[in-house]
């Protein structure tokens, strides 16, 4: 929903409304972000086949060959794969005969133009972990959606703005909320409710979540106050 011009600022709106002597404060967007989201039960991952239950597949790294997709990946011990490298407790897997048509969120992901830095998966609860190093925020939202489009359930797990000028870093640990308060912020932030100028008021994000006004605001309320808590009681 968007409006033209300047919306109609309400009650439950103010709290969020952030502005000095000279006008709006504009957030600073020159560092870039680190992000790590982690996808439930991801369609067409061959290492989430056979990562054992409970266990984690690090380091997970991925070469196109004329015969298909050959993947590896870093594990302890106990999985039906067998080991092309050992060492301690830990071994090193390799999949050479991955299907060549497989069609993964990695391959998703990368197809907009976003390297992945870092991936990990775990086995039953099955959850692809995937880190991306993005020039801003942004693009975090195109990726959350085209995932979304093809019927996959993904959450932003942590969010790190890097600082200019040697400052340190923000550190945005979205495991603080519980899953309505990541929803409810979420749908505001595609909505245009933290925007300038805001391109949706409380009244209409609160009627796309299906709930009343004031229940919004107070889940809004809870989700920042954690927020802030994790920014800033931790300094």
């Amino acid at each position: 929903m968007a409006t033209t011009g300047r919306p109609e600022i309400d009650d439950g709106e103010r709290d969020v409304s952030t502005s000095g002597a000279d006008g709006p404060i504009e957030s600073d967007t020159s560092g870039g972000v680190r992000a790590r989201l982690a996808i439930r039960d991801p369609p067409g991952c061959a290492v989430a086949d056979v990562v054992a239950d409970g266990a984690t597949a690090t380091d997970v790294q991925w070469a196109d060959a004329s015969a298909g997709t050959v993947e590896q990946f870093r594990a302890r011990r106990g999985l039906e794969a067998e080991p092309i490298f050992a060492a301690d407790e830990e071994s090193v897997y390799r999949l050479a005969d991955a299907d060549a048509d497989r069609d993964c969120p990695c391959r998703w992901i990368e197809s907009l133009g976003y390297p992945i830095a870092d991936v990990s998966v775990t086995g039953q609860p099955s959850q692809l972990v995937v880190t991306l190093l993005l020039p801003s925020p942004e693009p975090i939202v195109e990726i959350v959606d085209a995932l979304e489009s093809r019927g996959v359930s993904v959450r932003l797990e942590c969010l790190v703005r890097s600082i200019p000028h040697d400052d340190e870093s923000i550190v945005v640990d979205a495991g603080r909320l519980t899953d309505r308060q990541r929803e409810v912020l979420e749908v505001a932030y595609r909505m245009g409710y933290f925007s300038y100028p805001r391109e949706g008021n409380a009244t209409a994000v609160a009627e796309e979540l299906g709930i009343v006004r004031s229940t919004f605001t107070e889940h809004l309320a809870a989700a920042q106050r954690r927020l802030f808590e994790g920014i800033f009681d931790e300094r």
